[in-house]
């Protein structure tokens, strides 16, 4: 089968690497001029992982799409909308599968990456996302992990999980596109609040994060339609190891990084999230106190720890 990966970042490069081990043609496409594509064109690796020389380079979008009939795209979630439309003017597009394989929703409308893409593009596609728990830094040293494949259309589903699933990686059948899209943006948030209760040494309070935090987004998706237990699944509680304690995650980096007073350079998709998440709880009336929490410290100069400290540790009252 021959697979397109559209992006070549940190996430984007491995599933090419993964695609290719599995026994499919690859081509991995990258912006001519970035600093990701260019160290690959020169000496076909990064700091992760190395290419096989069978994994096809382009910079011609073109070709990345007629070359295959299933596309992957992993870039930044907030990009996607403006990526989506120089996509939907491609002729070669119609009736080809879209796997979207970031974690995120859309900040400035609160809509899930599936809604960005339908709204772009329509019809003339199928859509997937690909989410879970994993690090590229753990899969290069053939350490296993869980993942989910979830799409609307329960045959493109088996399909993708067929063609993907392997030893490294096994995959189970999403059934529920809004909670697995949600619950794999939200649990970035979740690790931005992590990293922050390890700056402030407060790292034993990451458990009553894990159970609040649970709780919190499943509130969100029931509210929007989907099921809450969804939540309790692979794209959110199961990911929670590798990304509110794996020394790998770079929204747990950030976080603690922020209460530090340090910089981080690389990108954390849940600080974008936590905007879109506000947005999602002003529009469907659901209160989510964690979230708002780490946006009010975020976005508003409120004191990490003050803020933190009101939230997990001075109110009374029922657990349940």
């Amino acid at each position: 089968m021959n697979i397109s990966v559209l992006g070549c970042g940190r996430w984007g490069t491995f599933i090419a690497w993964y695609v290719n081990k599995v026994g499919h043609n690859v081509m991995l496409w990258g912006r001519e001029n970035s600093k990701n594509y260019i160290g690959l064109k020169e000496n076909r690796k990064n700091d992760y992982l190395t290419l096989p020389e069978e994994i096809e380079l382009s910079h011609s979008l073109e070709n990345a799409i007629s070359q295959a009939e299933t596309i992957i795209i992993s870039i930044s979630a907030q990009e996607l909308r403006s990526f989506a439309k120089r996509l939907n003017s491609i002729n070669e597009i119609e009736g080809k599968t879209f796997v979207l394989c970031m974690k995120g929703i859309e900040a400035d409308s609160g809509k899930r990456l599936s809604q960005v893409i339908d709204e772009e593009i329509g019809k003339r596609i199928n859509i997937a996302v690909w989410v879970g728990p994993g690090h590229v830094q753990d899969f290069v040293r053939n350490i296993p992990n869980c993942m989910v494949i979830g799409s609307d259309d329960v045959e493109v589903t088996k399909r993708l999980a067929s063609e993907l699933n392997s030893d490294l990686i096994r995959f189970y059948y999403g059934q529920d596109m809004i909670g697995n899209e949600l619950g794999a943006a939200t649990k970035n948030v979740m690790g931005v609040a992590a990293g922050m209760l390890d700056g402030l040494q407060y790292s034993s309070l990451k458990g009553s994060l894990m159970a609040r935090g649970t709780r919190e987004i499943s509130r969100l998706v029931r509210a929007m339609g989907g099921n809450d237990i969804t939540i309790y699944g692979l794209s959110h509680l199961g990911d929670y190891e590798a990304t509110l304690f794996s020394e790998h995650s770079h929204n747990r980096r950030f976080g603690q990084a922020f209460v530090e007073g340090q910089t981080f350079e690389k990108l954390a998709e849940g600080v974008s999230t936590v905007k879109a998440v506000k947005e999602l709880s002003n529009m469907y009336e659901v209160e989510l106190p964690i979230c708002n929490a780490l946006y009010e410290i975020l976005f508003e100069d409120k004191n990490a720890k003050e803020t933190l400290e009101d939230l997990f540790l001075r109110p009374v009252k029922f657990e349940f």
